[in-house]
């Protein structure tokens, strides 16, 4: 097959199920589950922890033994066990452990993909941004069936729905992969294999990260707590969908444009342009509690995420050995994607309580602080 296509596929296919569990997994626990918000974001930011501790240690771990093919297929099955055990769940104790156990397999999917697609930036030469673009159209797709599914059977439809996406994915994978992604690591690829201790001696490296850390994990409030802030607007569950939906839109565009988009600019300055872009995003929904301003907001996905994103994708390809990439991108989805969302969404759920709004402000608390760290560091480390 294809590389460019497999690779487009492969984040088509797993952010569809992302698009199902990212912006809804919470309501699903508060309305199908009849959890209370604080409830459910305890199990949610525990979950988080489990994902953290999965993708800095267990993935890398997995990496010097297994293919990356056989990585993937490994936690696709998982995941989809793990998401059978929700069905017959009823007590706040049981969704807890299930969910601990689902946060150890099935997120650590994003980096196994994540850690093919630099094999394939550097080995084959794709384009990243324009196969990642699939992955946000796939989240849009599923944002959208979502919203429809919900609207007709309620809640409930969201963890069905999860299973089919498992299941999609899971036959996705039963399918031709490039040679590249087929190879087991030998004995000597382990000896040659860098430690995770190596990878914090590169300068820039912790720089970088504690800044991607506190961009990423800015965005808990929205993961978290978007989906119920807009139906407390008194938004239709379908339109709610679409709303979200427009974030991903904005995302799509500028992945599809990323490869050659800025392409000249440093990783720090495009850090800095999301952190300036993330602090108005939360500033603009805590001042204008209205949906007019949260759909506005939404374009400015593009650059909090979209663009820390790529920032740190350039950075890792271009500044990192290719026997580190497996490392850093455990590591990043570890802290920048789980830790830090994580604690935040702890802080999120008792700022929420008292207003929504608040639990959106409070992500400036991280925002700002990058942006310090990157005009303090960016022409001294040169990243």
């Amino acid at each position: 097959m294809n590389n460019q296509r497999w690779l487009s596929q492969s984040f088509f296919t797993f952010f569809f199920t992302w698009g199902i569990f990212l912006p809804y997994w919470t309501g699903w626990l508060v309305h199908d589950k009849n959890l209370t918000v604080a409830d459910a974001s305890m199990i949610m930011a525990f979950g988080l922890i489990a994902r953290a501790a999965s993708t800095m240690f267990v993935f890398p771990f997995m990496s010097k033994y297994m293919s990356n093919k056989k990585i993937i297929l490994s936690l696709t099955i998982l995941s989809l066990f793990a998401t059978i055990l929700y069905i017959p769940a009823k007590s706040s104790v049981a969704l807890l452990i299930i969910t601990l156990l689902f946060s150890l397999v099935y997120p650590t999917l994003l980096p196994a993909i994540e850690s093919s697609a630099s094999a394939l930036v550097q080995q084959a030469k794709i384009h990243y941004g324009k196969s990642r673009s699939y992955g946000s159209i796939g989240f849009v797709i599923a944002v959208l069936i979502i919203s429809i599914l919900t609207g007709f059977w309620g809640e409930q439809a969201i963890l069905w729905s999860m299973l089919v996406g498992l299941v999609i994915l899971l036959t996705k994978l039963c399918m031709p992969t490039p040679a590249i992604l087929l190879t087991k690591p030998t004995v000597e690829d382990r000896k040659e294999k860098l430690s995770m201790k190596e990878l914090w001696k590169v300068k820039t490296f912790p720089v970088v990260l504690v800044i991607v850390f506190l961009l990423q994990g800015a965005h808990a409030a929205y993961y978290n707590y978007g989906y119920i802030y807009l139906q407390e607007l008194q938004v239709n569950s379908f339109y709610i969908g679409m709303i979200i939906n427009i974030a991903v839109i904005f995302e799509v565009l500028y992945f599809l444009k990323a490869d050659s988009f800025l392409a000249n600019w440093r990783p720090s300055s495009l850090l800095l342009l999301a952190g300036g872009g993330s602090t108005l995003r939360w500033v603009l929904i805590f001042l204008f509690p209205n949906v007019g301003v949260f759909i506005v907001s939404q374009a400015l996905h593009a650059l909090s995420f979209g663009m820390a994103h790529i920032a740190f994708i350039r950075y890792l390809n271009s500044s990192l050995p290719k026997e580190q990439i497996a490392n850093a991108q455990g590591i990043y989805s570890g802290l920048a994607l789980s830790l830090s969302t994580a604690i935040l969404t702890f802080a999120g759920g008792y700022l929420y309580e008292i207003q929504p709004g608040l639990s959106f402000l409070g992500m400036v608390l991280c925002t700002i602080p990058a942006i310090i760290i990157i005009l303090a560091t960016r022409r001294r480390l040169n990243y």
